[in-house]
């Protein structure tokens, strides 16, 4: 979509709602597949669209900006891994200057491991990264999925947009911070221990907050996958720590509460974890709860851990954060030092200490 021929420059421009908005942005729409894309084929939802299809669902997004659609795969997001998410930051730093912004549409169930991984790939970048979908396809009558597609591009298109976000259900959420917190709902994320960072509210972006995008952009294609997350259960077998060791770079250890690990009567999880640290293994500690985070610190079953073997937590930092920041920081780091540390440093609003 072209708008009015304008200003001394010749820019062009266009209005909507009766108010001048400038130039029309150039969003690029890159496609993976998931709920927004499938039919049923008979067994079961299956991605199907392409990128064109979904646009030509969406007719009304010809009017908020000039949009240009890749097919990056099809995929439903069970089956999206870590190289697919190192392949869209690729594509996106490859045409990165030729774009105002990004919109990735995406299956629901991992798309925020998905907005995590790109976030540390993308670090600071300046544009906007938009992440959505839905939880009914958009070949249905009553799906999500044509407000989520055209709220991602209005959000992508408003000058004030940067950073990797999540936009679904009318909100815009840190890329770090959004986790799927309902199955079915189409208020299905939810911005953990942050604020929403805006609204998309009758065809406007309504902020909460402006201008946390600091810092030096920086741009990365690469992440370790050997990363293994245990999730401590009462009475689990300190064992599994030796498996981790064989068959992983990094263990992330959710702990219980807000950082205790088991000593048992045998300090087995104590001996696993010196184990793990002498054949090289990264350990993070994080907790299961959803909220409010660790602090290692304050029981003994924590403390004495934390002290003894320098383990870095992850405080109120997301599952799929931590995840994902693991998985970068194994890349840009080459000995267990250097890894805490880069751990620990925070990267935009990863880390609120």
């Amino acid at each position: 979509m072209r708008g009015e021929k304008g200003g001394a420059g010749g820019v062009a421009e266009t209005k909507r709602n009766g108010r001048k908005c400038g130039k029309v942005k150039k969003i690029l729409l890159l496609a993976t597949g998931g709920t927004i894309a499938s039919r049923n084929l008979g067994e079961g939802l299956t991605p199907a669209l392409t990128a064109e299809e979904l646009l030509g669902c969406v007719p009304e997004i010809a009017n908020v900006c000039d949009v240009t659609a890749e097919q990056v795969c099809n995929l439903d997001s069970t089956n999206m891994r870590p190289e697919h998410w190192v392949q869209i930051a690729r594509r996106v730093r490859e045409v990165y200057d030729a774009y105002d912004g990004f919109v990735i549409t995406h299956g629901t169930d991992t798309m925020a491991y998905a907005a995590a991984c790109l976030y540390y790939l993308l670090q600071n970048a300046r544009k906007p990264v938009v992440l959505t979908g839905s939880q009914i396809s958009i070949f249905e009558r009553d799906s999500d999925a044509r407000d989520n597609l055209l709220g991602a591009f209005r959000y992508a298109s408003d000058p004030d947009a940067c950073g990797v976000r999540v936009f679904f259900d009318g909100k815009v959420i840190c890329g770090t911070r959004a986790r799927k917190t309902r199955t079915r709902s189409f208020n299905a994320f939810s911005s953990v221990d942050y604020p929403t960072v805006a609204l998309v509210r009758d065809g406007r972006v309504q902020y909460y907050i402006k201008g946390d995008v600091t810092g030096e952009e920086r741009f990365y294609d690469r992440l370790d996958a050997d990363v293994l997350l245990v999730k401590l259960t009462p009475g689990i077998d300190a064992g599994i720590l030796d498996y981790a060791a064989a068959h992983s770079h990094a263990v992330i250890l959710e702990s219980f509460g807000v950082g205790g690990i088991p000593h048992y009567d045998d300090g087995a999880f104590e001996k696993g974890i010196a184990r793990l640290q002498a054949k090289g293994v990264r350990i993070v500690v994080a907790t299961q709860v959803a909220h409010e985070g660790s602090a290692m610190e304050t029981y003994r079953v924590g403390y004495r851990i934390k002290e003894k073997y320098r383990l870095p937590e992850a405080y109120e930092m997301t599952t799929e954060a931590v995840l994902a920041k693991t998985m970068w920081a194994l890349t840009v780091t080459d000995s267990a030092e250097a890894f805490y540390r880069v751990f620990e440093t925070p990267v935009g609003n990863d880390l609120l200490i």
